[in-house]
C-alpha cells in the first residue's frame, strides 16, 4: 500500500513559484485548491526543486524559504541545498 505524501501551502504571491514548480516536477500530483491554501497529495513522495523554483522566481532561492509559506506536510522530510522532499520512502 502506497502512502500519500502531502504539502499544504498558503496560496499567495510568495508561494506561486513554488506551486508552479511542484506542478511541473511531480507528475500525477493531486491538487486541492482552498480559500487561502493549496494542498498537494502524491503517492510516495513530493519534491520541490530549487532550480525549478528559481526559474519561475527569477532569483536565487533557498529551499528553506518554503517554510515561510508552508502550512502542513505529511511524510518524512529530507532537505538539502537543492530540494525539499516529503516522502514515505526510507
Amino acid at each position: 500500500m502506497t502512502q500519500i505524501a502531502s504539502l499544504t501551502l498558503y496560496h499567495n504571491d510568495d508561494a506561486r513559484p513554488i506551486i508552479e514548480a511542484i506542478l511541473a516536477d511531480n507528475p500525477g500530483v493531486t491538487v486541492l485548491n482552498m480559500p487561502g491554501a493549496v494542498k498537494f497529495d502524491r503517492d510516495g513522495s513530493l519534491v520541490v526543486n530549487r532550480v525549478s523554483v528559481e526559474e519561475r522566481l527569477g532569483r536565487a532561492w533557498d529551499p528553506q524559504e518554503i517554510h515561510l509559506v508552508l502550512i502542513s506536510m505529511a511524510g518524512h522530510l529530507d532537505e538539502d541545498d537543492d530540494q525539499f522532499t516529503v516522502s514515505w520512502k526510507h
